[in-house]
């Protein structure tokens, strides 16, 4: 039975509690009150905001990332980074050892010098093969335990600018204040402690009570690549199932298993409006997008709408269900994220929250094509063989 079909609640603030109660039984993570949640959208907004609460720090600043490459804003984030510790605070650095290969050795000599605590999540050298299919995917910076963001934007010059063009990433972060900060200082402190035996210092870590400033009811949500399912996977088909009205969902890398697609299937089947907006022709991996597309036929033969955005490459991950739920962080709709990886998300109930999200949606929309189900049908022979070839690929893609 699908848990819709138990609903009946006639009001938004009883299927938005009725959605919490759900989820909170099933994954097992209360969620917490009084949040403030603010959507930054592309990297005119994200970067501003980021680097102004690392200037204002005065005790920690805590920054994971599997995305540090070279350019402008990473040499920003350093000076920054960098300034902090010579003043005086705590600055540790998280980078993923395959993400953030790129990243300039200049700038970690500086930023080391400077006294900030840079750590490699899984480093290659150690030669270990398991490791190396499971990385740190999560975005979290966290400012004097009170502020905190996390989404999809690494720390590269293709976030900057707002997806004018090809040029410019398409993508959402997310500032919180409130009892959610915890939840990003975990995520944050679960990865850090496999690189340091000692990750609590009283001196700096005082975990204090947190404030209320806000209305978001939120949920936050690790994805731990320890075993071969995580509590995002549940995350994600638990929403699924509860979608009565419409469920969207914007990702940049859509591999779903036979078990996402069948529930996407019978969502829409049952008169769910499901819309799914994927990258286009900027997509910045080509192959994962032939991988995705083996699904597609079937996805467009049970009514589930596709759009590809066209300005610039789509790197956002988020999920709205019926204006009320959304879920949002770095996890994308696909076996690496939900299997593979470590991952960081947050759920939010919150209708207000997901409207601003809905209306970021629509606006994507009006610069997407929609795939149409008839020529799809009769896409090439070309196409339909590279579908087949790189099916084995996709529980790793």
């Amino acid at each position: 039975m699908k848990f819709n079909e138990s609903f009946d609640a006639h009001s938004s603030h009883d299927v938005r509690d009725r959605a919490r109660r759900v989820l909170e039984g099933v994954v097992g993570i209360p969620a917490t009150e009084g949040n403030r949640v603010e959507v930054l959208r592309n990297g005119d907004e994200i970067f501003p905001r980021m680097l102004e609460a690392i200037s204002a720090a005065t005790r920690t600043v805590d920054l994971l990332t599997f995305v540090y490459w070279k350019g402008d804003i990473g040499e920003q984030f350093a000076h920054r980074l960098a300034e902090r510790a010579r003043a005086g605070l705590r600055v540790r650095v998280l980078l993923d050892s395959w993400g953030s290969r790129p990243v300039e050795r200049e700038l970690v000599h500086m930023m080391t010098e400077a006294g900030v605590q840079i750590h490699w999540f899984r480093p290659l050298r150690r030669l270990r093969p398991r490791e190396v299919n499971h990385r740190t995917h999560r975005k979290v910076l966290v400012v004097d335990e009170s502020v905190g963001f996390t989404g999809g934007v690494g720390i590269s010059d293709f976030w900057l600018g707002d997806a004018r063009n090809e040029h410019e990433w398409r993508d959402t972060h997310f500032r919180i204040e409130g009892p959610a900060v915890d939840g990003l200082r975990a995520a944050f402190l679960d990865n850090w402690s496999e690189t340091d035996d000692t990750p609590l210092d009283a001196t700096f870590d005082h975990f204090p009570d947190q404030p209320r400033p806000g209305d978001s009811t939120v949920m936050c949500v690790r994805g731990d690549s320890s075993s071969n399912g995580s509590d995002l996977n549940t995350v994600f088909t638990t929403l699924i199932q509860l979608a009565q009205r419409r469920l969207r969902v914007t990702t940049a890398y859509f591999v779903p298993d036979d078990d996402l697609v069948g529930r996407l299937c019978d969502t829409a089947e049952s008169g769910v409006q499901v819309q799914i907006l994927l990258p286009g022709p900027h997509a910045d991996k080509r192959f994962v997008q032939w991988e995705g597309e083996a699904d597609y036929a079937r996805l467009l033969e049970c009514g589930v709408e596709l759009w590809n955005f066209q300005p610039s490459m789509l790197h956002a991950k988020i999920m709205t269900v019926d204006g009320i739920v959304a879920n949002v962080g770095s996890a994308n709709f696909n076996a690496r994220s939900l299997e593979c990886d470590e991952e960081f998300n947050i759920v939010a109930f919150d209708p207000d929250f997901v409207e601003i999200l809905d209306g970021h949606f629509d606006a994507d929309l009006e610069r997407s094509i929609r795939i149409d189900p008839r020529r799809w049908k009769n896409r090439s022979l070309t196409q339909r063989s590279v579908e087949h070839l790189l099916t084995p690929l996709r529980r790793i893609s």
